[in-house]
């Protein structure tokens, strides 16, 4: 999901200038410009989202997953 979004808050000035020439090249719309603002800004605050939703806190490492008496057991957070 995230790199769906990265791709798409890459598109959009692409998508903005083509926009833009179908219109007519003249100065682009305030519903466009306000449109393209909006859409950049709801991108920017997913990826702040999505980068801080699986992060491990401080004083934390990441244990692999193992396997343990013939059962796997998940990777998790651990304390230090």
């Amino acid at each position: 999901m995230l790199r769906l979004l990265e791709i798409a808050l890459f598109l959009v000035p692409f998508a903005t200038v083509v926009a833009w020439r179908l219109g007519g090249g003249g100065a682009p719309s305030p519903t466009l410009l306000g449109a393209v603002f909006g859409v950049m800004l709801l991108l920017a605050a997913s990826l702040v989202w999505f980068g801080s939703y699986d992060t491990l806190g401080p004083g934390q490492a990441y244990v692999p997953a193992r396997v343990e008496d013939g059962r796997i057991v998940p990777g998790h957070a651990a304390r230090r």
